[in-house]
């Protein structure tokens, strides 16, 4: 808020005017929904191989044969026959969930690229593409002026 005082625009401002510990903390919070969507994936993607085991399992049995389902924290008594269209609708439920998150995680990357691309943003131990290659002229010497960005670890 402090930003907008001094006629800058606050960080919300369509991404301009940000100052470096801004950029870092927006880039940091990015990298974070974007891993957040790939662990919650990573979740889903166990649940439908758990499903597709137990229904694998359960189409060898008697569709007689009485089982347990979870309901809401409880055990519930079925037969094999009632349980399972609910497990394969669920495996459906979950495969299209699955893709949606996937269409999620590739539009995060874009977003997060862009904003890496629009900022001049490297990771430690990642080389800028404009500076020289180690070993150039300018290796013994430092970064020499016109490097601009921000360095996140």
């Amino acid at each position: 808020m402090a930003d907008s005082a001094k006629g800058r625009p606050a960080a919300g401002a369509g991404g301009k005017g940000l100052t470096a510990e801004q950029v870092v903390a927006r880039f940091n919070r990015l990298r974070q929904e974007q891993r957040g969507l790939a662990s919650k994936a990573a979740e889903l993607e166990l649940e439908l191989n758990e499903h597709s085991l137990v229904i694998e399992t359960l189409r060898e049995v008697d569709p007689a044969r009485r089982c347990y389902r979870m309901v809401g924290g409880v055990l519930v008594e079925r037969t094999v026959r009632e349980v399972l269209p609910a497990l394969e609708g669920n495996r459906e439920q979950l495969g299209r969930l699955l893709e949606a998150l996937a269409q999620q995680l590739q539009a995060k990357g874009r977003e997060l690229g862009e904003f890496r691309e629009q900022h001049g943003i490297r990771l430690l131990g990642e080389e800028d593409p404009r500076s020289p290659p180690r070993g150039g002229p300018d290796a013994a010497g430092g970064a020499k002026g016109g490097t601009a960005g921000v360095l996140v670890s």
